[in-house]
């Protein structure tokens, strides 16, 4: 099972990006060959991002990226990542473990989600290294470079 972090979805539909690529191939495979967890965070993340027109260099309408949300979560391969009976335990640990909250309280809670779905977070973000017994597919611009035309 496959998790995509925020950065992931959003670089997924950012064409103008680096990550662009490698967020696509990396989504696509995943949907391609496993089940996919969303996170609610992620997905909240990826419509605030999406949609900021200082963020973005193509906003999408609030339309595009909720249309795009029921895209993914409409796949058959796509499930959400609930938390369960151990995720506060699993949560708060991560956090003690990093020695911070901050920007890592929405890393660490997708961490937790991936270590009770047994998921490996994709992202574009080396941060999730720090969190014990998560698995992550740490992708870069170019990781699928050589499956691109």
């Amino acid at each position: 099972m496959k998790l995509p972090d925020t950065n992931v979805l959003v670089y997924s539909v950012n064409a103008s990006s680096p990550q662009h690529a490698a967020a696509t191939v990396w989504l696509e495979q995943a949907f391609a060959s496993q089940a996919v967890a969303f996170a609610w965070n992620a997905l909240i993340g990826f419509v605030r991002i999406a949609t900021h027109p200082r963020v973005m260099p193509a906003p999408l309408s609030v339309a595009e990226a909720t249309g795009v949300v029921d895209e993914w979560l409409a796949h058959p391969h796509a499930v959400l990542a609930q938390p369960g009976a151990r995720h506060a335990d699993l949560f708060f640990k991560l956090l003690l473990q990093c020695g911070a909250g901050g920007n890592l309280t929405n890393d660490a809670h997708l961490a937790a989600l991936a270590i009770e779905h047994e998921a490996a977070v994709g992202t574009f973000d080396a941060d999730f290294l720090q969190f014990r017994g998560v698995q992550v597919d740490l992708l870069r611009p170019d990781s699928f470079s050589s499956q691109q035309p």
